[in-house]
C-alpha cells in the first residue's frame, strides 16, 4: 500500500504541472487582452500625462497638465458636476430598476417573465446612438411630443424638451437600465419565497421585510448594478453630448475636446486618469458603505 502511495503521489507530480500549463493556456487570451489593451496603453497615457512639450519632439517631465485642471475652474467644476450627476442618475437608475427587477424575479413566472425580460432587452439590440435619436426625435422642438401637447392644446406654440439636466438625466438612466436590472434579478433569483412568507406570518409588513430581509439578500447585486452604472454613466459621452448640448458640461467631453479639437494628448491623458480616479474613489467608498467587498459584487 505504501509503494502505491508514492506512486500516486509521483503520479500526482507528474499530473500537476501539465495542469497548471493547461489553465496557463486557457487564460493566455484573457490576459493578452488584458495586457495589450488595457495595462500598455493605460502605462502609455500615464506617461504622456506627465510630460511637457519643450518644441517638436522634445519633452521634459512635469505635472504642469494636472496642475492646468486645478487653476482653471472650467475644468473642475465640469468636474464635480460630473460626478454629481453621475450619483444622481445610478441612484435614480436604482430606484426605478429595483421594483422592476423584483417584479420579473418573485411576481411573476413562467412566460410572462421571460416577456418582460425581453422587453428590458429590447432597446438594448440597437446602438447607443440610435436610442439617443429616438430620445431626440421625441423631445426636440418639433418632435413627437411637442406636436401631441401642442394639439391637445395645452401649450400654443412649440416646446424645446432638449438641452437640459432632466433631459440629460432621462437618458442617462434610460442608457443604464439593463445594467441595474440583470444583476438584481439574478441575486433576487436566489432569495428563497419561504423566508418571505414566515416574515409575513410573524407580523412583518411590506417595509420591515424589505428593509430586513430582501434589500440586506440582494446587497451584493444592488453594489454591482451601481458600480456598473456609475462607471458607465460617468464615462459616458455620446448621451450628455446629445442631449445636454454644448452646455451639458461633461467631463467626458472636455476630454475629447483636448484630443480631438486641440490635439493636446498631454492634457487629455491627464484629463482621462483623473476621472479614472475619480471613479475608482468613489466605487472605493460605495463599497465601504454598503459594507460590501469587490468579490461579493462579482460573484
Amino acid at each position: 500500500m505504501s509503494s502505491a502511495l508514492v506512486i500516486s503521489g509521483a503520479e500526482q507530480r507528474r499530473v500537476m504541472p501539465a495542469i497548471k500549463l493547461g489553465t496557463f493556456l486557457l487564460m493566455l487570451p484573457l490576459l493578452l487582452w488584458l495586457l495589450l489593451l488595457i495595462v500598455l496603453p493605460h502605462v502609455d497615457l500615464l506617461i504622456v500625462s506627465l510630460r511637457e512639450v519643450l518644441g517638436y519632439r522634445e519633452y521634459a517631465f512635469s505635472l504642469q497638465n494636472y496642475a492646468e485642471f486645478f487653476t482653471e475652474p472650467l475644468y473642475w467644476n465640469t468636474f464635480v458636476r460630473t460626478a454629481v450627476m453621475s450619483i444622481l442618475a445610478t441612484v435614480i437608475t436604482l430606484i426605478v430598476g429595483f421594483p422592476v427587477s423584483y417584479y420579473i424575479a418573485k411576481v411573476v413566472k413562467g412566460r410572462k417573465r421571460n416577456l418582460l425580460f425581453i422587453m428590458c432587452l429590447i432597446p438594448f439590440w440597437v446602438s447607443e446612438l440610435v436610442r439617443t435619436f429616438g430620445w431626440m426625435i421625441l423631445l426636440r422642438e418639433s418632435g413627437v411630443i411637442s406636436s401631441f401637447i401642442q394639439w391637445v392644446g395645452i401649450v400654443n406654440g412649440p416646446v424645446e424638451f432638449l438641452y437640459t439636466d432632466a433631459t440629460l438625466m432621462v437618458g442617462l438612466v434610460y442608457t443604464s437600465m439593463l445594467f441595474m436590472v440583470v444583476p438584481l434579478v439574478s441575486v433576487l433569483d436566489t432569495l428563497d419565497d419561504s423566508l418571505i412568507e414566515a416574515a409575513y406570518d410573524l407580523g412583518g409588513n411590506t417595509v420591515s421585510i424589505l428593509r430586513e430581509i430582501v434589500i440586506p439578500h440582494a446587497m451584493p447585486g444592488i453594489a454591482s448594478g451601481c458600480i456598473v452604472v456609475f462607471m458607465l454613466t460617468l464615462g459616458n459621452y455620446l448621451t450628455p453630448t446629445l442631449l445636454g448640448g454644448k452646455d451639458s458640461l461633461w467631463f467626458t467631453e472636455q476630454i475629447y475636446n483636448q484630443f480631438i479639437t486641440r490635439f493636446n494628448w498631454e492634457s487629455g491623458s491627464a484629463f482621462g486618469f483623473l476621472l479614472l480616479f475619480l471613479s475608482s474613489v468613489i466605487v472605493f467608498v460605495g463599497l465601504k458603505l454598503s459594507r460590501q467587498t469587490l468579490a461579493d459584487t462579482v460573484k
